[in-house]
């Protein structure tokens, strides 16, 4: 199994040289300030190019470290408290000399402070009196709706429930932006917001005081591999204190509400210096996402039926084993996806790697199930009538009984083969491209065509490829061999 995961890495086709990489995390700010980071190398004449949205804080920071990325922006306190918690690195000074260690450096600040803020409706937070975070003591039936990383962040609700008392029990983990038309609606009564969202006044929101000081500052810096050509440095250093927090809001505010992209955002910062990038049509976006997710599907695929019919057929031959591998592949399945996508960061990286390892685990059980099930179904009489004729045992196998467990075999790797369409949409939350990407973005910017240009390619392609799987066995499995269609009235 080990040598199939790394035969995975090595079939992902390299890409090619891009220079310096510029990653960003999954919020509109992020990938903005991604922007402006590629296109202010470009203009000192260094080539840069930039992975957007690739994941969250250690997604982007593991990114990093792995040598995927080569800087992206984060947040002192996000650095102190959580990156490097527990290693004595309170301070800014002290983190620099603790990364520097791990061959990161950090940039002086770039001038704007974007800390964790609690935010209720102003007309909801004037109505029960609460001005405060303490205040929210005093109401334990409110509903919160968080972002699911601040859920689980020592700077985020776990530091603020301890720190504070908090009694609420209805707190719900959903995306950021989500979040925003959740409280808009009603459906939830406070969320996490930062500082310098436009979407602050746009919903009027009111900012609770934070007391008793949870949040430590969260001034904007740029982490670097200290391994980047002194020139590239000298270029990133460029930026410090040169975006204040208006500037950062009124870039938020050109995306999140005046529906302008992001790299428009960052062009406006930049000015004329950078010249606008020819924005890709919709039938060239439709073309690479289609191209990235047929990728992603047909190597996990490929592989899965290449390591899943032999393992079926040692699982049929030697029933103890089999036991076994059928409770390892099953227990793969039972496995998150997005949690597998994550475990494979540190072994192979971020992209189409680790994407098509996690699709390839999911692909296994179908295929070595049905394998065993066909191979189990095959009369013992005909095996017999092999065996009688003298037959060794791999031509019985190649000439009798894979040909006779076919049928089921084919319908499992059709099984597999549609739940990797489904399941490699996912693949985008770590910067592998395919279908997820535009409806990843579409959540982010509230964008219903571009969510429907990622989702409806996907539903069409998981039935192009299911009718594929049924032309195939029309082809190669006899009438009287195919497995009998369910009625759907039945």
């Amino acid at each position: 199994m080990i040598r199939a995961l790394l035969l995975l890495a090595l079939l992902w086709p390299a890409p090619a040289s891009a220079g310096v990489v510029v990653g960003s995390k999954a919020f509109t700010e992020s990938v903005i300030l991604g922007d402006i980071l590629a296109g202010t190398l470009r203009r000192a004449g260094i080539e840069a190019t930039h992975r957007p949205a690739i994941g969250g804080t250690r997604v982007v920071f593991q990114a990093l470290r792995g040598g995927d990325i080569d800087l992206y922006v984060d947040y002192t306190g996000t650095v102190t408290g959580e990156l490097l918690a527990g290693r004595h690195a309170a301070t800014l000074a002290q983190a620099r000399a603790v990364l520097r260690r791990d061959g990161i450096g950090i940039s002086g600040p770039l001038g704007f402070d974007d800390t964790y803020a609690i935010a209720m409706r102003a007309d909801r937070a004037r109505a029960l009196g609460i001005r405060s975070i303490s205040d929210l003591r005093a109401h334990p039936a409110l509903v919160l709706g968080f972002s699911n990383e601040f859920l689980d962040r020592e700077d985020g609700w776990r530091g603020l429930r301890r720190r504070y008392g908090l009694p609420q029990q209805q707190v719900r983990g959903m995306e950021h932006e989500l979040a925003y038309r959740a409280i808009r609606s009603g459906a939830i009564d406070a969320m996490d917001v930062y500082t310098t969202d436009a979407n602050i006044l746009a919903y009027d929101l009111a900012l609770l005081k934070d007391d008793r000081h949870v949040f430590p500052d969260y001034q904007a810096v740029v982490l670097y591999r200290l391994d980047l050509p002194p020139a590239a440095v000298q270029a990133i250093r460029s930026l410090e204190g040169r975006i204040d927090a208006a500037r950062m809001v009124q870039l938020n505010a050109m995306v999140t509400l005046q529906g302008r992209s992001e790299a428009e955002a960052a062009r406006s910062f930049l000015g004329d210096g950078e010249a606008p990038a020819a924005a890709d049509g919709f039938w060239r976006r439709l073309l690479r996402n289609t191209v990235d997710h047929l990728t992603l599907v047909a190597i996990s695929l490929g592989a899965a039926i290449l390591i899943a019919i032999p393992l079926g057929v040692a699982a049929f031959r030697r029933p103890r084993a089999g036991q076994a591998i059928l409770a390892v592949t099953g227990i793969l399945q039972t496995i998150p996806s997005l949690a597998l996508f994550v475990f494979m960061i540190p072994l192979v990286g971020i992209g189409g790697p680790p994407a098509v390892i996690a699709l390839f685990l999911y692909s296994l059980l179908p295929i070595v199930r049905n394998t065993h099930a066909g191979l189990a179904g095959i009369p013992a009489s005909l095996r017999e009538s092999a065996e009688v004729l003298g037959l060794p045992r791999s031509v019985i196998l190649r000439r009798v009984e894979l040909p006779l467990a076919a049928p089921s075999i084919l319908a499992g790797i059709k099984t597999a083969a549609v739940i990797n369409v489904g399941t490699a949409t996912l693949g985008a939350l770590i910067g592998a491209g395919g279908y997820g990407q535009p409806i990843l973005t579409g959540i982010r910017l509230a964008d219903t065509g571009l969510i429907l240009e990622g989702a409806v390619p996907a539903a069409v392609l998981a039935l192009l490829t299911q009718g594929l799987f049924e032309l195939v066995e029309r082809r190669i499995v006899p009438r009287g061999m195919r497995l009998p269609r369910r009625d759907p009235g039945a």
